[in-house]
């Protein structure tokens, strides 16, 4: 046997080949080893997690019989109904009013932008509560409210307390302040999309308005849906705030209901659930749009089929 034989001989005595090689590699049936340390950290957070959750189930000082006694109150329930009738009148509001804020922000005409530029600085400048609070108590300020040809005749005068009823005044402090908002989330996912695709919409004949319906928005929508799902959680819990206008929300029906029994913190724990519950189903609602909108964006491709992919790219 000469050298070069000798060098190339495996230890059994076997020429060692690629295919023998392959063979005695073969990890079919090859197991990771298991995550120690990462095992036994899920095992001290749900240990943790679980003891948590025993402790605040077994307090008596949360009252939990009262919490289920009151849950499906009609107080309650009617505080809840407010409140969301108050979210989708505020976010459409908010939504249309934002739109046109991020349409003028982005248009060559330099008065719209700056009168857009002003509103949403003031609204997103000041805090929600005190725009509530001045909304409610604009009679101080205006004691009539009247539509007249500038330093000229007033067409008609409206007495300010019977236009800026609780309910006036919390939709219109929460839909100024969204539409502030929405305008920036708008006009980033307006931006987000590549100019040229007005461009080419353009070339073909479209108005700028069509094209913005038709090419521009839809392709907006994946950068818009994501934080307008935000938004609208953030509502649900901003609603809250209406309750220092005397507006019967969620939080002012139980705030009415321990204002007799004496039982706040489960009372409050009625709220506190009720919100999560409908975040929760929100949550849930955002994940799917973002799926749609997202859909085409990648793709999953399995580690079986990654060489035929790699083949294929590499073939074009």
């Amino acid at each position: 046997m000469t050298a070069a034989q000798t060098q190339n001989a495996s230890p059994s005595g076997d020429a060692a080949s690629p295919s023998g090689d392959a063979a005695l590699r073969d990890v079919a049936n090859a197991h990771k080893a298991f995550p120690v340390g990462r095992g036994t950290l899920w095992l001290v957070t749900v240990l943790i997690a679980g003891n948590f959750a025993w402790i605040i189930a077994n307090n008596e000082n949360f009252g939990w019989p009262i919490v289920a006694e009151y849950f499906f109150n009609p107080t309650v329930m009617s505080g809840l109904y407010v409140s969301l009738g108050l979210t989708v009148i505020a976010m459409f509001i908010g939504v249309v009013l934002g739109l046109l804020l991020a349409i003028a922000r982005l248009s060559d005409d330099a008065l719209a932008r700056s009168l857009a530029g002003l509103f949403i600085w003031f609204f997103r400048g000041t805090p929600l509560l005190v725009q509530l609070i001045f909304w409610y108590n604009l009679s101080t300020l205006f004691p009539q409210l009247s539509i007249t040809i500038p330093f000229g005749p007033t067409l008609a005068s409206w007495d300010t307390n019977s236009v800026i009823t609780p309910m006036t005044a919390a939709i219109v402090g929460l839909a100024l302040n969204e539409a502030a908002y929405m305008a920036e989330i708008i006009r980033g996912g307006l931006l987000s999309v590549e100019r040229g695709q007005s461009e080419t919409a353009e070339a073909f004949g479209m108005t700028r308005i069509r094209a913005l319906w038709r090419i521009i928005i839809p392709q907006a929508m994946k950068s818009i849906v994501p934080p307008t799902g935000n938004q609208l959680i953030s509502m649900i819990k901003a609603t809250s705030l209406v309750s220092v206008i005397a507006m019967a929300d969620l939080l002012y029906s139980v705030q009415s209901i321990y204002n007799r029994t004496f039982e706040i913190v489960p009372m409050l724990m009625v709220a506190v659930i009720w919100y999560l519950l409908i975040t929760s189903i929100l949550n849930v609602g955002q994940g799917y749009i973002e799926r749609y909108y997202a859909r085409g964006d990648r793709r999953t491709v399995t580690p079986q089929a990654k060489p035929v992919v790699a083949q294929q790219e590499a073939a074009h």
